[in-house]
């Protein structure tokens, strides 16, 4: 059982979710808020997810709410009709596990809920085509062959694997790496270790 809360300030889709969801066994809703200052304030914080509208009516800031929410300790879905793709890879960028339209069905919004509760990323086309056309100064552009070397490394494969798939030398996957390493570090996000690598991958969505 995955215990959630929903924040968002839509009186007619909470309604729908709590039809909804009361009729879920995989999930059980905590509560609901209309602001993420509300949902702290309340029994509803210690839900394992909580499903967080991008654009509240509070003025609040989305990445704030996302970080606001995960240091509570929850995992984060951002939902929304909104397709503002910087909002969103912001948002993830801030620590959200992913993000899903409300016009999806809401069978799509249990296993991408399931996903998240499972420490996974759950993707979708809206969220891959805001990744794919992000164009902030703090997203490197990578190369292909750059693009792959950091996904294999970061994913915890070793360096000599890592070139074996690629179908390079071990010096050859090392100067792409040091290539990311340092056009991130250009872009005022670091990564020397393998665990900034993995981050940084996350946050860019170049595992999808």
């Amino acid at each position: 059982m995955i215990e959630i809360a929903v924040v968002d300030d839509d009186r007619m889709l909470l309604d729908g979710l709590r039809s909804w969801l009361s009729r879920q066994e995989q999930l059980r809703l905590l509560g609901t808020a209309a602001t993420v200052a509300e949902l702290l304030a309340g029994p509803a914080w210690r839900a394992e997810v909580v499903l967080l509208d991008l654009m509240l009516r509070d003025g609040s800031v989305p990445e704030a709410n996302v970080r606001r929410v995960r240091a509570a300790g929850s995992k984060v879905l951002i939902i929304s009709t909104v397709a503002d793709r910087a909002r969103v890879v912001a948002a993830v960028a801030a620590g959200a596990a992913g993000y899903v339209t409300k016009n999806h069905a809401l069978d799509t919004l249990v296993e991408a809920v399931k996903t998240v509760a499972a420490d996974g990323t759950a993707h979708s086309p809206e969220l891959a085509f805001a990744w794919a056309n992000d164009t902030s100064p703090t997203r490197p552009h990578l190369t292909p062959r750059e693009r792959e070397v950091l996904r294999d490394y970061a994913s915890g494969l070793t360096l000599k694997a890592t070139a074996r798939r690629a179908g390079i030398s071990v010096n050859t996957a090392k100067y792409y790496l040091d290539q990311v390493k340092e056009k991130y570090r250009r872009a005022n996000r670091a990564a020397y270790t393998k665990t900034d690598l993995a981050r940084r991958v996350h946050e860019d969505g170049l595992d999808f």
